[in-house]
């Protein structure tokens, strides 16, 4: 891993798959008020998914790790469109894909840090419009 992004990028999939792999309740907790878009969680998991090739080849992830996030990718492939639309936080609570998402994201976790349990992201503050 020579790339400063990379070791960025590295990061935020780690920390990104640290919140998929949190408990439910944690998750929700992280959201508080936040009204985030279950189609906006999934096209980061889905671009984190792809350039995880790149940073595999380039030495920031092991093959092993890049099956597994691959792993993950499918599943939320198999999301149909339906279930993308609305907020994150009703999706947790109704949609079976995000518990298999987060075992998979734990597997993930465990391979590569030896713990599933990790500090999630610090959550990005919406916007106010105050410029």
């Amino acid at each position: 891993m020579n790339h400063l992004g990379d070791v960025k990028l590295r990061t935020w999939t780690l920390r990104f798959m640290a919140l998929l792999a949190a408990d439910t309740q944690d998750q929700l907790a992280w959201l508080g008020e936040r009204e985030l878009e279950t189609e906006d969680v999934a096209e980061e998991v889905e671009l984190l998914c792809r350039i995880s090739e790149g940073l595999t080849e380039r030495g920031a992830f092991d093959p092993t790790d890049l099956h597994h996030l691959r792993a993950i990718g499918r599943r939320l492939g198999e999301i149909d469109a339906a279930c993308r639309v609305g907020l994150w936080a009703n999706a947790l609570a109704t949609d079976p894909a995000w518990d298999d998402i987060r075992s998979l994201s734990r597997t993930f976790l465990l391979a590569n840090l030896g713990d599933w349990r990790q500090p999630l992201p610090r959550p990005v503050r919406p916007e106010t419009g105050d410029g």
